[in-house]
């Protein structure tokens, strides 16, 4: 990768030798991405709560059942007390970054609770968390083949079921990840 290259609005797929259980096969979606870090939210490992277990903890009325059993995904190992809303851009909510000009990222109550009324982003993923790397490091891994990276699409974002999310995003890249040795080589 070009230094000042950004991968804000990228998939990055674990290498299947990736052996560190946080991120054993997993697909990160990068929200932001510049010379001091990277922070991005796990998009395909479900925890055990759905939304109405969330809204619940939160003293919050879920009104629109329909949704109270979307999944609420374990979006990485920093602050994992804190929920994170990736969504499809509509309304500005109290605690907004604008990822792309489809895509944002919510951390505030507001949009908990507008989702509760059924009156949410026409596309969400809710999570407890996010993966984050200090300057450098996100590279670093990048060069040791830790991870692939390819551009997001709407439809792994918010469409495919969690499970399919890993090969998915690698055969976007014309890669059949499971074909891949979890071996590194050496010349």
């Amino acid at each position: 990768m070009n230094k000042g290259t950004s991968l804000t609005n990228n998939l990055l797929i674990a290498m299947p030798g990736l052996d560190d259980a946080n991120f054993h096969h997993t697909v990160t979606y990068i929200c932001e991405h510049d010379e001091k870090g990277a922070m991005g939210i796990v998009i395909n490992r479900a925890s055990s709560l759905n939304l109405n277990n969330m809204l619940g903890q939160l003293d919050i009325d879920n009104e629109n059942t329909a949704f109270g059993e979307q999944t609420i995904y374990a979006g990485g190992p920093v602050q994992t007390e804190h929920g994170f809303v990736l969504h499809t851009i509509g309304k500005v909510w109290d605690s907004t970054l604008q990822i792309t000009p489809t895509t944002s990222i919510t951390t505030s109550r507001d949009i908990l609770q507008a989702i509760a009324r059924g009156e949410g982003p026409e596309k969400s993923l809710i999570a407890l968390g996010y993966a984050g790397w200090g300057g450098g490091q996100l590279e670093d891994e990048l060069s040791a083949n830790a991870w692939l990276n390819g551009p997001a699409t709407k439809a792994i974002l918010f469409d495919l079921p969690a499970n399919e999310r890993w090969k998915a995003s690698a055969q976007a890249l014309g890669v059949d990840i499971t074909l891949l040795s979890s071996d590194a080589g050496h010349a």
